[in-house]
């Protein structure tokens, strides 16, 4: 359950970010949104959610929003977007820049809310990636490399959770899992994210989950 605990969602002006944040606050989590528009964020806020407006994709953005929050229970990222097409010779580095935010967000929110995460009687961490990770195609190479290069980076977080725990000798409390999808369905998504809080992190700790 979520109930009670505080949410960030990183990049939540999606279709996606909107149905995660009204499942968690109809759960009765505290959700916190970020978006680098306000106009962007006005359905959030019409949601009930608490709005931001900060760059996930920025380490000082995330770093001074993890610092005015303090206590946190779950950070998802959901700095998305496609660019693809034109088989191997069209993987135009425009294209791959445009796609960067997506890991830049990964990065900056696990190290940012880190501490607070793992301070946290049950801190989670969630991505969302792409079954293209496992079938790359070369009209989507330059996506694929990058949902490749997330996954790794939060299965990364994974074990920095699982070590930090081992060196305390405490028990694992903090998760960090990816959600793979082939075509993001936000109310499928909006409901794996309920589920994150009621499993034992180290039961969900490194789990890739299908959507």
């Amino acid at each position: 359950m979520s109930e009670q605990r505080t949410i960030v969602l990183a990049g939540a002006t999606s279709a996606s970010g909107l149905a995660v944040a009204r499942a968690l606050l109809a759960d009765g989590a505290r959700v916190i949104a970020t978006g680098r528009s306000s106009e962007r964020l006005q359905p959030l806020a019409d949601a009930g959610a608490e709005v931001v407006v900060a760059d996930a994709a920025a380490q000082s953005d995330m770093a001074a929003l993890a610092e005015r929050l303090g206590t946190v229970d779950g950070v998802v990222s959901l700095v998305g977007g496609w660019r693809g097409g034109g088989g191997l010779a069209g993987q135009s580095d425009e294209d791959f820049q445009a796609l960067m935010p997506a890991l830049d967000a990964v990065r900056a929110t696990s190290r940012a809310f880190d501490g607070a995460l793992r301070a946290a009687d049950a801190g989670r961490f969630a991505i969302v990636s792409s079954t293209a990770v496992a079938r790359p195609l070369a009209g989507g190479a330059n996506y694929a490399a990058v949902k490749a290069a997330s996954e790794a980076w939060a299965r990364a977080v994974a074990q920095g959770y699982a070590k930090a725990a081992r060196d305390a000798g405490e028990p694992l409390r903090a998760a960090s899992v990816v959600f793979r999808a082939k075509a993001l369905e936000p109310d499928a998504l909006a409901a794996a994210v309920l589920t994150l809080w009621g499993a034992d992190a180290a039961d969900l700790n490194d789990r890739i989950i299908d959507l």
